[in-house]
Order: C-alpha cells, then structure tokens, then sequence
C-alpha cells in the first residue's frame, strides 16, 4: 500500500505566516486533490516549543539566518514560527483534514530541530511515524508540502533510506531557495538516493 505524506502545511509557511514559503499556499487545493487517489493520508507538523533553540530570538545578538552549533549540531536559526498552541502553528485553513488518519508533531524538543517527519536532525528520536506506516501495511509514500529545500527534503531521504519506495510530487511543493538553487540542489540529492521526483498528473487514474 501506498501513503500520502502532507508535510508541514501550516499557517506559518505560508503567505502572511512568520516563515513564509513563497507560493507556499499554492499547493494545498493540489493537496486536497491528491488525498483523493490515497486509502491512507497522515501530516506531520512542526510543533516548537516558545523556547526552541532554533529560534534566533532565543539567542541575544544573533539574526535569523545565521548558523550556531545547537547541542552539538549545526543549526540554521529561523525567525520564531510554529509555536505549539498558536495560531501560526494551525494547518492552514484550507487544507481539508477530514481523510488525515493521523498528524505527526516534530521538532519539540527545544535542544535539537526536526526538519524530517520522521526523526530530529540528529537522529537521536523517531516521531513514530515510520513504525506506524509499516504497522499499515504501508511499501511506498509519495511526499508533497512545504519546504521542499528542508522539510520536504529531509524526510524523503530518510523514507528512502528507511527502505519506502519514496515519491515527491514536485508540483505539489515549494521551496525557500535561501540560497539561489537550492531547490534544484535538493532535488537532485533526493534522486542521487533512489527518491523519485514526479509531477501530479503523472498520478492521474
């Protein structure tokens, strides 16, 4: 059986939001689609504690986008976004999560990100979702949200690695492009790896 995996698709991401993705909210009517054509649909969402060391307001003198060594991990700091119980942190509010069977909450522990929705960035904790997609029956996922640059990314590889035949629907992501190409650099390192990247209509019927 195959899983669709929605990454990420919350208020803060998106236009308007504390890290906006640009275009972001452009694929969740393609998201709403695309849960149609799947028996089994789960989301994953960032989910900071306030104190999250990710976050460069948590670190006097230091700007979003510099680089710290964050619990013996280097770690990009991001403007303070997703903040369990807020609004930023809310799916957005077209997303339709009535097929959603279950949501996976990472990056809360406040030492150490999550980009992946499968583990922190160290690899020290597993979100459960893994063990919950094998319980299923579940061989193959096909991955669209946000941003395809990290989150995205990030937990198309350790699906691959993991041993699920792993799609990303291109279309049915964007990127931050922080740096120009990264977008194209992440999709060609997701394919070095055996992800495969395809569009939506190549899943028509």
């Amino acid at each position: 059986m195959n899983a669709l995996i929605l990454i990420d698709l919350q208020n803060d991401f998106c236009p308007g939001g504390a890290l906006a993705v640009p275009d972001g909210d452009a694929v969740i009517p393609l998201a709403n689609r695309l849960q149609q054509g799947f028996d089994l649909v789960v989301a994953s969402q960032d989910w900071h504690p306030a104190d999250h060391g990710s976050f460069a307001a948590n670190h006097p003198g230091r700007e979003a986008g510099e680089t710290i060594d964050l619990d013996g991990l280097e770690q990009i700091l991001w403007p303070i976004h997703c903040v369990q119980g807020t609004a930023g942190a809310e799916f957005h509010p077209d997303l339709d999560i009535s097929k959603v069977a279950r949501v996976f909450q990472k990056g809360t522990d406040p030492n150490i990100d999550s980009y992946s929705c499968f583990f922190d960035n160290g690899h020290r904790k597993a979100t459960g979702l893994a063990d919950y997609l094998k319980q299923q029956g579940v061989t193959g996922v096909y991955l669209c949200g946000l941003a395809l640059d990290y989150c995205v990314k990030f937990s198309a590889l350790d699906a691959a690695a993991l041993g699920f035949t792993t799609w990303v629907i291109e279309d049915a992501c964007r990127g931050i492009d922080q740096q120009p190409g990264d977008v194209e650099r992440a999709l060609e390192e997701m394919q070095r790896e055996g992800v495969r990247v395809i569009r939506s209509e190549d899943l028509a019927g």
